[in-house]
């Protein structure tokens, strides 16, 4: 993944998770602040993913609950590198 992918990602992660109410002790705690919902995509490069698919597929990579957006955003790229979507 490119530099420029990720940072796209972790902008597009942090501006849509930073409206939570903190702190969040789980991913639908993160609903209200998508601004489609689950279906919220986000894009860049060859990556493309909804909200939903992002929570099914990095549940075990996630450590509620988050205190801060840049934690959770943190945790969010890493599951994203581990499960090869990026």
């Amino acid at each position: 993944m490119s530099d420029d992918v990720e940072a796209e990602l972790r902008s597009q992660l942090t501006e849509a998770f930073e409206g939570a109410d903190y702190p969040v002790s789980n991913q639908m705690d993160l609903v209200p602040a998508l601004p489609n919902g689950p279906g919220t995509r986000f894009e860049a490069g060859d990556a493309s993913f909804t909200a939903m698919e992002m929570a099914a597929k990095l549940g075990s990579h996630q450590e509620f609950p988050y205190d801060d957006v840049e934690t959770l955003v943190d945790d969010v790229m890493e599951g994203l590198k581990a499960e090869g979507l990026v």
